[in-house]
């Protein structure tokens, strides 16, 4: 797929993986729609190191959780930037959940930025893929492959973006391919430690945990291979096959 001087919406692109997935696509010459919400000073600070990447970078905030926001997201972009080629659903919240301690209002807000958005702007943008003959990458999660159980409705709600990955690939086929890319550990929260991240690396095959570029070159390898289409690309240093 051409990416030079085409238009990509990176979403969630104001911090951490987001980031470095938007500035990816700045690398490669793409026009990038830079989305973000209560991240304004990253959002500015991720537009400064794609314009330095080659590329060129508008923002928009958006709050995903807003059922109308998606959808008024896709026109914006398209109106502004006239176009969309490539969309990349990363705008997520992992938050700790425990079961029995998990209020209704918690799951509806992880519901609606990591499963329903993602599904509303690829339905909002379906028309303009197609003309384009363009691609949608989905950012799900290790936790799509495990059982958390601190985190039970992320992973539920990650799986679900594996599912959504599939069934777009084949709703959208053959104008526009869809893939995923399932991340394990390439950021710490902010809130560990030391110790934690020591111990995630002695129970990972490749001894290390990973960074943004490993996601962000999973994505330009998605978007480069013409003939993948419907697949969840883990990310992980081996995790998954430890046991």
């Amino acid at each position: 797929m051409e990416l030079r001087g085409r238009v990509a919406l990176v979403t969630g692109a104001g911090h951490r993986v987001g980031r470095a997935l938007a500035v990816a696509l700045g690398g490669r010459g793409m026009r990038v729609a830079v989305h973000y919400h209560g991240a304004a000073d990253g959002a500015h600070e991720t537009a400064r190191q794609i314009v330095a990447a080659g590329g060129h970078a508008e923002l928009f905030a958006a709050d995903l959780t807003a059922v109308p926001a998606p959808a008024e997201l896709i026109a914006g972009v398209v109106e502004r930037m006239h176009g969309l080629a490539v969309l990349v659903n990363s705008a997520a919240i992992m938050v700790r959940t425990p079961f029995g301690q998990t209020d209704p209002g918690t799951w509806d807000r992880i519901m609606a930025l990591n499963l329903r958005a993602p599904f509303l702007l690829s339905q909002a943008a379906a028309p303009h893929l197609r003309a384009a003959r363009g691609a949608i990458v989905n950012i799900s999660d290790l936790a799509a492959f495990e059982t958390w159980p601190g985190y039970v409705p992320h992973g539920i709600s990650k799986a679900g973006v594996v599912t959504l990955t599939r069934s777009l690939a084949s709703v959208l086929a053959p104008e526009v391919r869809v893939a995923a890319i399932a991340p394990g550990t390439v950021l710490l929260p902010d809130n560990w430690s030391v110790e934690d991240e020591e111990r995630l690396r002695r129970t990972t095959p490749l001894a290390r945990t990973g960074s943004p570029e490993d996601v962000s070159s999973t994505m330009l390898f998605i978007l480069d291979s013409d003939y993948l289409t419907g697949e969840t690309i883990i990310v992980d240093g081996g995790r998954h096959v430890r046991h």
